[in-house]
C-alpha cells in the first residue's frame, strides 16, 4: 500500500497536479452516497459503494453542465473512456445540477459513455467541493477512489485541463500494483 501511495504521489508530481482546494486527503475514507444519475439520457440510482465493487472509481466534480469548461472536460473524459476501462476504472461526473439537466448532458457532452450524477448538499459537503464564490455549485475536483473506499488520488484545479490525464495516470499506477 505504501509503495502504491508513493507511486501515485510521484505520478501526481510529474503531471503537476494540485490538491490545494480539496479537503479529502489521499488515504481518507470516501463518503458513500446514493443519488440520481443519468447515463446516455436514462436516469438511474447511483450508489458509490456499488460502483466500487467493480474497481476504482474516478469521481470528478464539475461546476455546471453545458458551460464551456465543463463540456470540454466531459468530452475529454468521453474520448478516453476506453483507457479508463482498460485500467479497470469507472468514471462518474458529479455536479450540483438537477438530474433533469444532467440527462441531456449525459448524451450530448458525455456521448453516452459514462454516468453523471447530481451532488446534493450532503455529497458536496462530504467531499468538500462547494464552490466558495458561487454557492450552489461545485468546484472542479477529481478523486480516484480505490475499491477499498479510500481516496487514492486528488486533483483539484478549476482549469479542466489536466484532470483526465492525471486521473488516468493514477488509475494506471494502481493497476500496476
Amino acid at each position: 500500500m505504501k509503495s502504491m501511495k508513493i507511486a501515485l504521489a510521484l505520478a501526481a508530481a510529474a503531471l503537476g497536479t494540485q490538491g490545494a482546494m480539496a479537503a479529502l486527503a489521499v488515504g481518507a475514507k470516501a463518503p458513500d452516497f446514493t443519488t440520481r444519475g443519468a447515463l446516455a439520457g436514462k436516469t438511474f440510482t447511483l450508489t458509490l459503494s456499488h460502483q466500487l465493487k467493480r474497481g476504482p472509481v474516478v469521481l470528478y466534480f464539475f461546476p455546471k453542465a453545458f458551460t464551456p469548461g465543463c463540456s470540454a472536460e466531459a468530452r475529454e473524459f468521453a474520448e478516453h473512456i476506453e483507457d479508463f476501462k482498460k485500467a479497470g476504472a469507472t468514471v462518474i461526473g458529479m455536479s450540483a445540477d438537477p438530474v433533469d439537466d444532467l440527462v441531456a448532458f449525459s448524451t450530448k457532452e458525455c456521448a453516452g459513455k459514462f454516468a453523471v450524477a447530481s451532488a446534493g448538499p450532503a455529497i458536496v459537503s462530504g467531499y468538500d467541493v462547494a464552490l466558495k464564490m458561487r454557492p450552489g455549485m461545485t468546484d472542479r475536483t477529481s478523486y480516484v477512489i480505490a475499491p477499498s473506499g479510500r481516496i487514492a488520488f486528488v486533483h483539484s484545479e478549476m482549469n479542466y485541463a489536466g484532470h483526465v490525464k492525471s486521473t488516468l495516470a493514477a488509475v494506471e499506477a494502481m493497476k500496476q500494483k
